[in-house]
């Protein structure tokens, strides 16, 4: 049990209060100025022993940056490289600078707050207004370096380091505003395959097929059974920062996608003369294709069509709005696109389902004027 005894000082009487730690060793606290919140400390002390929720006030002291690899070295064994990389360099960018050198159970929800507002705070010279002396981090940056300390630190409350993570507890991290999807028309994508010349059947393929970039570079020959019009997408093939990375799909899946009649022929010729592992989408040196830059083939070809600021994944959600104005299950376009769920594909695509609202409507009207009318 703890105890409470006084002491004298120059300033009057104090009080002490010893006790005795979960792992044997004796713990004390002093400089109470009354005995009643020494006995107060005291009893917080007994209940969270008892509660296994007891927190050594020495690890409070461990420095943030003291956590931070082990904590990354656990996310870098479950994460995809790509993934793993824009933590890491979070941490480096935004919140090593910051937090590194701060003791964990000194880090308070106001000073969490005051960082947050000042990463997305844009800083002008005040000399010349016209100079940006500092860019404002954008909500998706904001939010993950957010992520990186409230994980470190989440992890330091499981280890019994920290009693509570106050990063948690901020009410000023920004949102992120979801990019406006376009949706290319029949004609907008054969523009486009024509202006892409020998990569049409690329663009085809992403705007008709619903493949991610990486999964469609990453295709081999051995992938494709145009008998069946089915191809079969089995990776995922990421750049991280100069080199390409092959895993597995998002979804940890392989999926079957169908092949409209019309690329059949086009996918066949691709295919002449290659090895069955060979890429039917290679680059200009025989690996990887890398992703368009600014100024690409896709730039051009998405120009021609009319569409300038379109990028590869728009014609992910081209493919998604052409078989649904197609008419299609929104089962079979879960299916296409690998989403986990049709509730997820409704949720992502909720827009192109704004005429079925339209039947029911209409289904309703009929429905109330026969019941009328009977």
């Amino acid at each position: 049990m703890a105890t409470v005894k006084s002491y004298s000082t120059t300033k009057g009487t104090r009080y002490k209060v010893r006790y005795m730690k979960p792992d044997g060793s004796q713990g004390s606290k002093s400089g109470f100025t009354n005995a009643e919140s020494a006995r107060d400390f005291a009893s917080r002390i007994e209940v969270r022993k008892a509660d296994g929720e007891y927190v050594d006030p020495r690890d409070g002291r461990t420095l943030v940056s003291e956590l931070a690899p082990s904590w990354l070295a656990a996310k870098k064994s479950r994460l995809k490289p790509s993934a793993y990389v824009s933590l890491d360099s979070a941490w480096r960018t935004h919140v090593e600078p910051r937090w590194g050198n701060k003791p964990i159970a000194a880090i308070e929800i106001s000073d969490v707050e005051e960082w947050i507002a000042d990463l997305v705070t844009e800083v002008r010279d005040p000399a010349d207004p016209e100079v940006v002396v500092k860019k404002a981090a954008s909500a998706t940056t904001t939010i993950r370096a957010h992520a990186v300390l409230a994980g470190i630190l989440d992890r330091a409350v499981r280890d019994r380091k920290l009693v509570t993570n106050k990063a948690r507890k901020i009410e000023n991290l920004p949102r992120k505003r979801p990019k406006r999807k376009m949706y290319l028309t029949h004609e907008q994508v054969a523009t486009m395959a024509n202006a892409a010349g020998d990569k049409s059947a690329l663009v085809l393929t992403l705007a008709y097929c619903g493949l991610r970039w990486g999964e469609a570079i990453g295709l081999r020959v051995c992938d494709l059974d145009l008998l069946r019009r089915r191809l079969i997408v089995s990776r995922n093939a990421v750049e991280v920062g100069a080199t390409v990375m092959v895993g597995t799909t998002k979804s940890m899946k392989d999926r079957s996608i169908p092949v409209p009649r019309f690329l059949v022929e086009d996918l066949a010729a691709l295919c002449e003369g290659k090895d069955r592992h060979d890429l039917v989408f290679p680059g200009t040196e025989g690996g990887f294709m890398r992703r368009p830059r600014q100024r690409s083939w896709f730039r051009t070809a998405a120009k021609a069509a009319g569409v300038p600021e379109l990028t590869p994944h728009d014609l992910r959600h081209t493919a998604a709005s052409l078989a649904v104005s197609a008419g299609a299950h929104v089962k079979a376009v879960q299916r296409m696109l690998g989403h986990a769920s049709a509730a997820m594909t409704l949720d992502v695509y909720a827009d192109l389902f704004d005429d079925d609202l339209d039947l029911v409507a209409d289904a309703l009207d009929r429905a109330r004027r026969g019941a009328i009318s009977a």
